[in-house]
């Protein structure tokens, strides 16, 4: 299958880029956002660069939307209206960032694009309407069990800390500090020590590394802490469970449902996360213990297996039918009906 779409969430893209289909990036001269290409990824010879320009000549099996600006984009740049004249799926990587218990999704009045969540809490917290829906979980090719813990300090990733501020808790990294220093890792991460009030040997942006580079650096830390308040389900949470690290996250959006109590402690009481890292600092076999603990349920829940075995049948059924069927029931939806 030829499946169009844009370079927008590289973590994402990275997992889905993996099947078994042919992935055309458009791209530009400026290789911005709307022509990013490959941006020099690690990906199969299936990733494609197209240019802007020859779109409209370029046959097409499905494309993949993440931007609601990408559904004119299309139609202007290929001809093609997604959903009518070109099969269409939407993939909603956020949660609404307004208005957030009535929050209407830009495709709610769309029947012919199925909008596809990357976490149940998305799904449940959107509302979107008459479009179809359905939630296929993030998926992470695994980066084998890296963690060494033999940095008795915390490791964070948190793209842009100081902007987004309280969106990425990252106001809440100072209780943390007392008991060992913290590494942020990502981009934007400029000025943060000065903007928290703290020393730059307490707090230290690392700044935006490669992946390779990130997990080595990442996996030496003893604790992973995931103090995010408001975003979908960071793919630095489960990078850090796969490379077999112990985890500490707020007990918001999906950090329930992916971090089981045996691979850390996800809670919105900030005195037990620091007692919790208290303990996996102080104790390396608990810590190395816990974050297998971790590694075994991010294998078994957020493979990347799983992830592209269920596009491809999203795609599939888009591709037949211009929508997708709703996400099974689980066993206890099914009693409770």
């Amino acid at each position: 299958m030829r499946i169009l779409l844009w370079h927008v969430h590289g973590g994402w893209t990275d997992a889905f880029v993996r099947g078994g289909h042919d992935y055309l990036l458009p791209v530009n001269d400026a290789r911005d956002g709307w022509g990013l290409g490959r941006a020099d990824r690690d990906w199969p010879a299936s990733v494609v660069e197209i240019p802007v320009g020859e779109l409209r000549e370029t046959d097409v099996d499905v494309v993949v939307l993440q931007r609601p600006d990408e559904v004119d984009a299309v139609e202007r740049l290929t001809g093609r209206r997604p959903g009518r004249d070109l099969p269409a799926v939407f993939v909603e990587h956020n949660t609404p960032k307004t208005s957030i218990t009535d929050a209407v999704h830009p495709l709610a009045d769309r029947e012919d694009i199925p909008v596809v969540h990357v976490t149940h809490f998305n799904r449940m917290f959107w509302d979107t309407g008459r479009a179809p829906t359905t939630v296929v979980e993030h998926g992470v090719a695994d980066p084998g069990h890296r963690y060494t813990g033999a940095l008795e300090r915390l490791g964070v990733v948190i793209n842009e800390p100081v902007r987004r501020w309280r969106v990425t808790g990252t106001d809440l990294l100072p209780a943390f500090t007392e008991l060992a220093p913290v590494d942020v890792f990502g981009m934007g991460g400029d000025g943060l020590p000065t903007a928290l009030g703290t020393s730059a040997e307490r707090i230290r942006p690392v700044g935006d590394l490669r992946t390779g580079e990130l997990h080595r650096e990442l996996a030496r830390r003893r604790v992973y802490l995931h103090p995010l308040r408001w975003t979908s389900l960071g793919l630095a949470l489960l990078e850090a469970m796969h490379l077999g690290m112990p985890v500490l996250a707020l007990a918001t959006t999906e950090a329930p449902r992916a971090v089981p109590p045996a691979a850390g402690l996800v809670s919105n009481d900030l005195d037990a996360l620091r007692d919790a890292a208290r303990r996996y600092l102080a104790d390396p076999d608990l810590a190395r213990a816990t974050g297998e603990a971790a590694r075994a349920h991010a294998l078994a829940h957020y493979g990347l297996p799983a992830f592209l075995h269920t596009w491809d049948r999203v795609l599939a059924e888009v591709r037949e039918t211009g929508t997708v069927h709703p996400t099974p029931l689980s066993a206890l939806e099914r009693r409770l009906r």
